[in-house]
């Protein structure tokens, strides 16, 4: 089916979806740290200002009962599968020292600790926000046909298998499905990785948040909403926040045990001094004090803010790091291996050379600007190459009627009253796309189009070499004069080519048998295995296929490569941050407890050092979150 042009508005590039932000008051968990604070703040007041413990008693009740039901709560429920669970201990030794008359104290210790966990639930919000607002592709509604033929308009949540839909020039396609009628070319780079668009005929299969090209489509659902590839996209990053560093497990492992011993602990700083004659109420505050400071809240809180703090900021700037190992991993790397199509190169096409026939009567800048010019109205990727070349040699382009597209197989125009025709041949030599000219019905000459470095390849490829102590590696299923023109315009000297899926493999294992920690960058199906293969995998998401997506432990959804040395910089900040909140709470913990058993350290003091040492390594955590976290990190800080 042809298409012919018509004044209408060209579709619009896909847009980045606006990102949803979650306010702070939105997390139950933000709501109820600020009643228990409000209601404390009241309540001292009150009690400093002399009013009667009427007035301030259940001010103080309301701020124990905000910020530590939900801990509590959750305490009880390990206490149930027979563990003990830090949360309990905090509520346990607010609860003591409110029996022993340390009501202030008490509250104090239940308002920090909600505090930080709201911190948190804030960090791990904004992080769930970066993936929504980063890969929310599909639109929110389509156009579903009734069995009478009628139109309405529905969410694309509530589409179901075999319903058919229409997809007009330019939409989004709103659901997996196949064509039953109609034809156009759809982009879905997005998806399957393919640079160019796919012509779209009956039976052939198109993909949720794909773009559709000048053609009309009737598509009939064949999968559900939630299990399209773009659903299942967003479902693994979403996994980012629910997930836990090698750091953070082993903290948890010890937990129990620590937990249990705190607990002894805690029975024979009471027992002991009451055995030797100390009152009950000084060697019952000796206690609570000591359970308060000897409990692990700030080691458990010095792993995961920061690492979730860098998994939101890099959202933010494109990159979707899917779990806190992914992240941490990130920043062990010391090699680098990159693919070159999609990944090096931007997928798009630009015209590298013109090549007239001989006795055509037409030389390079007039066969350029007779294909221009037909190819002008078209959107087409290649016609935009083709029309792009010619405005940077400066060459006029003359005005084209009676325009033509036909999905799949070209343009056809009339330019100064001849008949020019544009379409890609069927053969493409080397990594050329190949571009047939015809004027009349005559072939009049070809144009070569190769697919586009990334402006910022070279920049990204030194940067990788100065963080990792070692120029990247170019594996490619290319050619090995196509790899060796990406190498040589970045840099790259070891370049290894018409490489299969399991020779890429074979040569990330080999740099890792040789003590290395590869971080390996692609983005096709056949740069699955080695993304799987590698110590961290990242995957360019623009053009980077479903299996590709999945497999990474990262994913740059805009495409920009220097993002992946910036990310690698950021893992390596979180690290840092993550060795220094360990010894911020151990150190704050040893001090502590050795005040607490040899000298006689006041709870409050106790509450505030502790406790505050827990907010401490939550928000040097948070630092991370900070714009300047993203663009800090020294390229010249070397291999580590």
């Amino acid at each position: 089916m042809s298409t012919t042009l018509t004044p209408t508005s060209v579709p619009a590039p896909a847009r980045q979806a606006p990102r949803r932000r979650t306010r702070v008051l939105a997390l139950p968990e933000a709501r109820w740290a600020l009643a228990s604070l409000i209601a404390f703040l009241l309540a001292l007041a009150a009690d400093l200002g002399g009013a009667s413990a009427w007035a301030y008693g259940p001010l103080y009740a309301i701020a124990y009962a905000a910020g530590g039901w939900e801990p509590a709560l959750e305490g009880l429920r390990a206490l149930r599968e027979k563990t003990l669970d830090v949360d309990l201990l905090m509520i346990v030794a607010a609860l003591g020292a409110a029996a022993i008359g340390q009501v202030l104290d008490g509250a104090l210790l239940i308002v920090i600790f909600a505090t930080s966990g709201a911190l948190e639930a804030l960090a791990t919000a904004r992080t769930a926000d970066s993936v929504r607002g980063l890969l929310d592709l599909a639109p929110a509604t389509a156009t579903r046909l009734t069995a009478d033929g009628r139109e309405e308009t529905v969410p694309t949540a509530g589409l179901a298998v075999g319903d058919v839909l229409l997809v007009r020039p330019g939409e989004r396609i709103g659901a997996d499905g196949t064509v039953l009628d109609g034809t156009s070319e759809a982009d879905q780079a997005t998806i399957t990785g393919e640079p160019l668009p796919v012509l779209k005929r009956p039976g052939d299969e198109v993909f949720a948040g794909t773009l559709n090209g000048t053609g009309a489509l009737r598509v009939r659902v064949a999968r559900d909403p939630a299990d399209s590839v773009i659903a299942r996209i967003v479902t693994l990053v979403e996994e980012a926040s629910r997930t836990k560093a090698p750091t953070q497990l082993f903290i948890e492992k010890i937990e129990q045990r620590y937990a249990v011993g705190v607990v002894a602990a805690t029975l024979a700083v009471f027992g002991v001094p009451l055995a030797f004659g100390e009152d009950l109420t000084g060697a019952l505050l000796r206690a609570m004090t000591f359970m308060i400071v000897a409990s692990p809240c700030a080691v458990v809180l010095a792993t995961m803010p920061p690492l979730l703090s860098a998994i939101a900021n890099a959202g933010r700037h494109g990159v979707l790091v899917k779990s806190a190992v992914a992240m941490e991993r990130l920043g062990e790397i010391d090699a680098t291996a990159l693919d070159k199509t999609g990944t090096l190169t931007e997928g798009a096409p630009e015209v590298t050379a013109v090549r007239p026939l001989p006795g055509s009567g037409l030389d390079e800048d007039d066969l350029l600007a007779l294909a221009a010019a037909a190819e002008h109205p078209s959107e087409h990727p290649l016609a935009r190459a083709v029309v792009a070349a010619a405005r940077a040699r400066g060459l006029r382009v003359a005005p084209a009627t009676d325009f033509t597209a036909t999905p799949g197989r070209g343009v056809k125009a009339v330019v100064d009253g001849q008949e020019v025709r544009v379409g890609r041949a069927e053969t493409p030599e080397g990594d050329e796309t190949t571009v047939q000219v015809t004027r009349d019905g005559v072939l009049v000459g070809t144009l070569a189009l190769t697919d586009r470095l990334r402006p910022d390849a070279a920049g990204a490829a030194a940067a990788l070499t100065t963080l990792t102590g070692s120029a990247p590696t170019l594996l490619t299923g290319d050619n090995a004069p196509a790899a060796a023109r990406v190498a040589a315009a970045t840099g790259i000297t070891d370049v290894r080519a018409d490489l299969l899926p399991e020779d890429k493999v074979t040569a990330v294992r080999a740099l890792e048998q040789d003590g290395r920690k590869v971080l390996f960058v692609g983005d096709g199906v056949n740069d699955a295995p080695a993304l799987a293969a590698a110590h961290a995998g990242v995957a360019m998401g623009r053009a980077g296929s479903d299996l590709a997506l999945e497999t990474a432990d990262a994913v740059v959804v805009r495409d920009e490569l220097a993002a992946v040395p910036a990310v690698i910089r950021l893992s390596r900040s979180a690290r840092r941050l993550v060795a220094q909140n360990l010894v911020i709470a151990g150190t704050f913990i040893t001090v502590l407890v050795l005040w607490d058993l040899i000298g006689h350290l006041p709870l409050p003091l106790g509450v505030a050092g502790h406790e505050g040492s827990t907010v401490l390594v939550g928000l040097n955590g948070l630092r991370l979150l900070r714009e300047s976290a993203w663009r800090s990190g020294p390229a010249q800080e070397g291999r580590r």
